[in-house]
């Protein structure tokens, strides 16, 4: 389970620093990323996600036990140290991979965030541009708006 998790760990931090980079992947991933936001994706992903984040506290749960019994114990057992060690591992690997898609999952809204703006700047650019009659129609609204306060 645990060179699974690895995988796992490395792709999401090699999708993130492929959406904080301008790469020519980036337009891609970003479109992949909008179709699995789509349908029924965000299900999918929502149960993946709860998964994960059952089998992640049920190792906690057995970590806390191999601990608890090694407590009472009068000696360590090594079996019992190979379990935690592994138990561990696999724990702190799966919250860090449920952490990191939190990560992919906010740096895409973000980044869609950006583009809106961006495109919402472009068109007042573009009515900054526009003729006389239509730029004293704005100005007359913002002016009135300018008395009200």
């Amino acid at each position: 389970m645990i060179q699974p998790l690895y995988g796992l760990v490395f792709a999401e931090v090699v999708v993130i620093l492929l959406l904080l980079f301008r790469t020519p992947l980036r337009k891609p991933l970003l479109m992949l990323l909008d179709r699995l936001k789509q349908g029924r994706g965000p299900i999918v992903v929502s149960t993946a996600g709860a998964t994960l984040f059952v089998i992640m506290v049920s190792l906690l749960f057995n970590i806390n036990r191999i601990q608890d019994r090694s407590e009472e114990g009068s000696g360590v057992n090594q079996t019992d140290q190979v379990l935690h060690a592994s138990h561990l591992l696999q724990a702190s690997l799966l919250g860090f991979a449920l952490f990191l898609a939190l990560m992919i999952d906010r740096i895409h809204y973000y980044i869609k965030e950006v583009r809106m703006l961006r495109k919402h700047l472009e068109a007042v650019k573009k009515m900054d541009r526009a003729p006389d009659g239509v730029l004293s129609k704005g100005k007359g609204k913002s002016n009135v708006t300018e008395e009200e306060d």
